[in-house]
C-alpha cells in the first residue's frame, strides 16, 4: 500500500537549519535504535507491531468475541492512553455506536449516572485498563460499576463479565484480577500509556467495537519499516518532527491539528497527550492544539489569519472518502448553489482545504500537509505510529525525555 506523505512550503524555514538537524536526527536515530538505549528507556512500542504474533491477536478477538456476544454494552475504563487511543480508532473507523462506551475518564457524578442509568435495562460487561489499579478516575468507576454487577449478576457471573488489562505482575488491579478470577491481558513494561495503542491496552477495546485488529497492526508493521530509515529525506515521520523543531525555533510554540473530518475529533485528542506529556517539560515544547474545519474557522479563522504570529497548522488530509454525497439540482435555485450541480462534499471539502491553506500561509501562518490515502484499520495503524515515531525524536531533538511526564505527579498529589 501506499504510505503517508508530508507536504510543506519551505519558505518558511532556513535552508541551512534542515543540514543541521538532519545530522542531529540521524544521532538520535542511532541512539533509540541501539540495544543500551532500548534497554534503558520505555522503548517496547518501536517494535511491538512486529513482536505481537497471531495467537496474542487471537486471544484479544476471542475475547472481545466473548464479551459482545453476552452483553448489549461493553464499558471500557480507562483515562489518556488506556483510552484516548482505543476511542480515536473506533470514531475514525466509523465504528462509534451503543455497543462500546467509554468511562473512568473523568470524575463527573452527572457522566456516571448517565451511564448507569443507559445501562439499566441492558447486560453489560467491562474491559478495566490500569497498570497500577489506582488512577482515581479508573478506580472510582471501576468500583461502583462492578458493584452494580456483582448485585445484578452475582459474584461467579460478574468474573466472566470483567477483562482486566494491566501489569503482568503488580499492582492493586493485579491483585483484584487474581483473587476474583477475571482474564487478564498485560500491558508490556516498557511502554508507556500514550505509546501503548499496540498493545492489549488499545486493541481489546477496539476489536471490541468490531474493528480489524489484524489490518491495524499490519499497517502499524509496515509503517515500522516506513519510518526505520535514519534520513529525514526518505522518512517522512522524521521530517515532520524536523519541520516543526525548525519552526519552534523561529517562534511557532503553538502547533494546532486541523481535521477536516468530523470522526478524527478524538484522533486530535490522542495526539494532543503524545506530544503535550512528552515534550512539555523543562520549560520547554510546542503547545499542542486542535481544529475541525471548516466549523472552527467560523469561530477561530479570524485570530489564525490575523492573530498573534506564533501559531502552525498541521492538517490530516485523507487523499480518498469512502462515503460522499452528491450536491442535487434545483429548479427554482433559490440559494444560488446550482453551479455546484453533481460536485460531492468531500470535493468541496477538498477546495476548501486548498483556499484555507493558501489564506494562512499568506498571512504567515505555515501549513504542514499529511496526505493520507484512505481511511481504514492500515491507515490508522500506520498514522498511529508515524505520529509516535515522530514525537519520540522530536523530543530527542529539544533534549527532554520523551516517555516519562513528572509534572502529573503534583496536582496528583494535591488531589489525594
Amino acid at each position: 500500500m501506499s504510505d503517508i506523505n508530508l507536504n510543506f512550503n519551505s519558505c518558511f524555514i532556513d535552508n541551512k537549519e534542515i543540514d543541521i538537524i538532519k545530522e542531529k536526527i540521524k544521532r538520535i536515530h542511532n541512539k533509540i535504535h541501539s540495544k543500551e538505549e532500548y534497554d534503558a528507556m520505555p522503548l517496547g512500542w518501536l517494535d511491538i507491531p512486529i513482536k505481537t504474533d497471531i495467537n496474542e491477536l487471537n486471544a484479544i478477538t476471542n475475547a472481545a468475541k466473548r464479551l459482545r456476544s453476552m452483553s448489549d454494552v461493553i464499558i471500557s475504563l480507562g483515562i489518556g492512553g488506556s483510552y484516548l487511543g482505543s476511542k480515536a480508532a473506533i470514531e475514525m473507523l466509523g465504528y462509534e455506536d451503543d455497543k462500546v462506551i467509554f468511562a473512568g475518564n473523568n470524575i463527573s457524578g452527572q457522566y456516571l449516572k448517565g451511564i448507569l442509568d443507559y445501562i439499566e435495562s441492558k447486560d453489560f460487561s467491562i474491559i478495566v485498563i490500569s497498570k497500577s489499579g489506582t488512577t482515581l478516575e479508573t478506580a472510582l468507576a471501576f468500583r461502583i460499576l462492578k458493584d452494580v454487577l456483582i448485585k445484578r449478576y452475582g459474584k461467579e457471573k460478574t468474573s466472566e463479565r470483567i477483562i482486566a488489562v494491566t501489569d503482568k505482575s503488580k499492582g492493586v488491579l493485579k491483585t483484584i484480577a487474581d483473587e476474583e478470577g477475571y482474564e487478564c491481558f498485560v500491558i508490556p513494561d516498557n511502554i508507556g500509556g500514550r505509546y501503548s495503542v499496540f498493545t492489549p491496552a488499545g486493541l481489546l477495546t477496539i476489536a471490541a467495537a468490531g474493528v480489524d485488529i489484524y489490518e491495524m497492526i499490519d499497517g502499524a508493521k509496515e509503517a515500522c519499516y516506513l519510518y526505520g530509515n535514519e534520513s529525514i529525506d526518505a522518512n517522512p515521520a522524521y521530517m515532520y518532527a524536523a519541520i516543526r523543531n525548525m519552526l519552534y525555533k523561529t517562534g511557532k510554540s503553538v502547533e494546532v491539528l486541523v481535521n477536516y473530518e468530523p470522526s478524527m475529533l478524538y484522533f486530535a485528542e490522542w495526539w494532543k497527550q503524545l506530544f503535550g506529556e512528552s515534550e512539555g517539560k523543562e520549560g520547554k515544547g510546542i503547545f499542542p492544539g486542535s481544529m475541525l474545519f471548516t466549523a472552527d474557522l467560523h469561530s477561530m479563522g479570524q485570530f489564525l489569519q490575523e492573530g498573534t504570529k506564533n501559531v502552525f497548522e498541521t492538517v490530516l488530509n485523507f487523499k480518498s472518502g469512502s462515503d460522499d454525497i452528491l450536491i442535487p439540482y434545483d429548479a427554482k435555485n433559490i440559494d444560488e448553489l446550482n453551479y455546484l450541480h453533481g460536485k460531492s462534499l468531500n470535493y468541496i471539502n477538498d477546495i476548501a482545504y486548498r483556499g484555507v491553506k493558501e489564506a494562512h500561509e499568506s498571512g504567515g501562518v505555515p501549513v504542514i500537509t499529511i496526505d493520507i490515502p484512505g481511511r481504514n484499520p492500515y491507515y490508522f495503524g500506520c498514522l498511529t505510529y508515524f505520529f509516535q515515531k515522530a514525537c519520540a525524536i522530536s523530543g530527542y531533538i529539544i533534549d527532554v525525555n520523551p516517555f516519562n511526564q513528572p509534572g502529573v505527579e503534583m496536582y496528583k498529589k494535591n488531589i489525594f
